[in-house]
């Protein structure tokens, strides 16, 4: 009996008193087989979210290869590349110098030729570098940086037996510091797994948020190392050299593009094209990387600077071949919840394919290596292209050194927690100091009067749209939106149909238009309408009907009801991975997902507009959820919102995308599986108030459960006060703003909220 008396419990939620119909408008479908008047008849059939979706994939693949087309003809600049990767956030000390970890025993290792040494340096902030130091007998040729393989230690570069014999493939720091060089040999982030995902994209995550990369803070502790090396030649102006392979190829390629002091560089096992890069691991994004910043742009960075580029030695990442020539991607998950990528092996067609973009200016300073040029090995063709001689028979064999097994596998496992640990440290404070850096950035705004603030904020919402959503120039003028609609839906008192807009070649938005069978379609009246943003995976249906009503509430029915036109857009955000890799497309030109959206927003309330039954004046923006960081980036960007309504969203986002405490661990995206989420450089430049601050002087309302697993009360009452001060303290504007607390979950509430539509879009409430 108690399963059932369960069951029936749970189902009087859902009947209205005495009636025994559901909650949600009773739809069904309508027999009108004309368009909407002024538009054509919608003949399009399938999933048309999806194939929206799909039309934006192609968009995005589209702007890629014309970035690629682009190589080469307006390379980016050196300083552009290190605010890309992050480094002008982190100041590296001055006078900074190598401190040798010390032992009772004199060396950590010891070879024919060298000695190894396990030392440290200041590397930016608090952090500090580690790694080994291979130093030669006698006075030494040159310096030279080893960068290996993320997944090596640098006791495996250097053959130190206890950490494994597979050395032939690796850059060989022992063997250069055998031929008379100074070596040092950092620690690298591995590729080991944290809070199920790759390490490296955990620490990633929250860098990225906070303006800086993974790969930046490892080229920090690279220049740092260089510092170190011209602080204790002591004057004598040794060539200073480096080479990496794998990952380390790729932080040298960077490392010496951004430091000139860097003489000559190595890069094997990396080089290539990069209209992939969507498609590698997380930690291997950079914000507009093809926009300037190819490979073969970076590489011209260094002229007249040495390059040499290593050719078909690639590091075994697991992959095999796939029909196209690419790696296959056999491990999508990256752990629970990392973002599926793999690291690319180009092919030596590839690999020539983007050296002739360097070599078609005539860069002499760049090599390609390989087929027969290697027979000494590329240590020792790095220093004869410096004019550093090497007598005959100078390539000793690759010496193994023998130390205690357990113990050092156990000191390369501490280290590497060491470090990931200092990196986890300095996002934490980077994360604190960075709403310093927003209150500086907002402290030229002026609040003597509305006027002057909304003058005031305009370079704001400029920077935001340009910087930090991004702009796709080919979707700033809009098409000509040829409206396609047909009937969709009936209830008592409303009829819906759904709606296409074209945006631009391979971009259309896509939604649902309601409207109160009462309204008069010829103009003799206008009416406000309200813009309805359903949330992650969601669609257009769903805030109209009974699909997912526990969360919307079907509000767009419900408001249309009581006399609102409501338009209900499908976003971007649905097809799980599909719509997750776009941002990814996206960041690799400079763009994000809502660079898309805001055009498509853009058309949506320019057609709605021009409609003969609205008035373009009272057009408000409300979404939940997904559909509430819709609320905070598009409004501000699209004009014609005349007030916006953050539901099941607004909290402080900055902290929740960044923090990895114990505490914010329920609620931080940092370990979560939405890998997407995290926007570059976002907290230096706009947390949620400073997003308010450019929807304001507009009506703004937030909608908080305090059971919304979204984030906690307090994170989400500290942030909504600094927009209350602004509104009501600062511009007397105390009634444009509101926050409704009310006791319920992750849903619309749709009580105070109602009330504040009917009150700014001057609707009169039914009785």
């Amino acid at each position: 009996m108690r399963p059932f008396l369960s069951a029936l419990l749970a189902l009087i939620p859902l009947l209205v008193e005495g009636q025994g119909q559901p909650v949600w408008p009773v739809l069904k479908p309508s027999n009108q087989k004309e368009a909407l008047p002024g538009t054509k008849l919608l003949e399009a059939e399938g999933d048309l979210s999806i194939k929206m979706v799909e039309g934006i994939d192609q968009f995005l693949d589209a702007e890629i290869a014309a970035a690629m087309k682009r190589r080469g003809d307006h390379g980016g600049t050196r300083e552009e590349l290190a605010r890309k990767l992050g480094l002008p956030r982190d100041s590296r000390p001055k006078g900074n110098a190598f401190l040798y970890v010390s032992s009772k025993r004199g060396p950590y290792a010891k070879g024919s030729k060298f000695s190894v040494h396990r030392i440290r340096w200041k590397a930016f902030g608090a952090v500090e570098a580690a790694g080994l130091l291979l130093e030669p007998v006698g006075e030494p040729l040159m310096d030279l940086i080893v960068l290996p393989e993320a997944g090596h230690s640098p006791e495996q570069s250097c053959g130190i037996k206890a950490m494994g014999d597979d050395f032939k493939s690796l850059p060989h720091a022992g063997r250069l510091a055998a031929l008379g060089c100074r070596v040092i040999v950092p620690v690298l982030i591995d590729r080991g797994e944290r809070h199920a995902m790759p390490t490296r994209e955990w620490l990633h995550r929250s860098a990225w948020e906070l303006g800086r990369t993974l790969a930046g803070y490892e080229v920090h502790k690279v220049l740092a190392a260089v510092d170190c090396l011209k602080h204790s030649q002591g004057g004598k102006a040794r060539k200073i050299g480096i080479i990496g392979w794998g990952e380390g190829g790729r932080l040298a390629l960077y490392a010496a593009a951004l430091d000139e002091r860097i003489d000559g560089a190595v890069v094997s096992g990396y080089f290539g094209p990069r209209e992939l890069v969507w498609d590698e691991p997380a930690d291997r994004t950079v914000f507009g990387l093809l926009d300037g910043h190819s490979d073969a742009e970076i590489a011209r960075l260094l002229s007249p600077r040495l390059l040499l580029i290593e050719r078909g030695r690639c590091p075994s990442y697991g992959f095999r071949l796939g029909v196209d020539g690419l790696p296959e991607r056999l491990n999508r998950g990256a752990g629970k919840r990392g973002k599926p990528g793999r690291l690319l092996v180009h092919t030596p067609e590839q690999e020539l394919e983007e050296f002739a973009v360097v070599a078609k200016d005539g860069a002499g300073s760049v090599e390609l290596l390989g087929d027969g040029s290697l027979d000494r090995g590329v240590g020792a063709v790095l220093l004869d292209r410096l004019g550093i001689r090497l007598g005959e028979g100078s390539s000793p064999e690759f010496e193994k050194m023998d130390l205690p097994g357990d113990q050092v596998r156990e000191l390369v496992k501490e280290r590497q927690s060491e470090q990931v640990a200092a990196l986890d440290r300095h996002n934490q404070w980077a994360l604190i100091d960075s709403e310093r850096v927003r209150d500086e950035l907002f402290g030229g705004v002026n609040t003597n009067s509305v006027e002057e603030f909304q003058k005031s904020t305009r370079a704001l919402r400029e920077k935001f749209s340009k910087e930090v959503i991004g702009e796709f120039a080919s979707l700033q003028t809009l098409s000509e939106p040829r409206p396609r609609t047909r009937a969709l839906q009936e209830g008592p008192k409303t009829i819906s149909y759904e709606v296409v807009l074209d945006v631009h070649e391979d971009v259309f938005a896509y939604g649902i238009l309601t409207l109160p069978k009462d309204l008069k379609l010829d103009g003799k009246e206008r009416r406000p309408v309200v813009v309805c943003q359903h949330g992650l995976e969601g669609r257009p249906q769903d805030t109209v009907g009974e699909p997912s009503h526990h969360y919307y509430k079907a509000f767009a029915t419900r408001l249309a009801e009581r006399g609102f036109i409501t338009f209900s857009p499908q976003n971007i955000y649905l097809g799980h991975d599909l719509f997750r890799i776009l941002q990814f497309k996206a960041n690799a030109v400079g763009c994000t997902l809502f660079s898309v959206m805001v055009p498509q927003h853009r058309q949506i309330t320019n057609w709605l507009a021009d409609l003969p039954f609205v008035d373009s004046e009272r057009i408000g923006f409300y979404g939940l959820s997904y559909g509430g960081k819709s609320a905070m980036r598009i409004p501000p960007l699209v004009d014609r919102y005349c007030l916006s309504i953050c539901s099941a969203d607004f909290n402080e986002w900055i902290w929740k995308n960044a923090a990895t405490d114990s505490l914010s661990a329920r609620h931080s995206y940092a370990n979560k599986g939405e890998y997407e989420i995290f926007e570059f450089d976002l907290g230096n430049t706009f947390n949620y108030y400073e997003m308010a601050a450019l929807i304001c002087p507009r009506p703004f309302m937030v909608e908080r459960g305090h059971f919304d697993g979204v984030a906690p009360d307090r994170t989400v009452a500290y942030e909504y006060a600094k927009v209350r001060f602004l509104y009501a303290a600062k511009l007397g504007l105390g009634d444009q703003t509101q926050i409704e607390w009310f006791v319920g979950p992750h849903t619309i509430n749709g009580s105070k909220t109602y009330e504040f539509l009917h009150r700014h879009l001057k609707w009169s409430a039914p009785q």
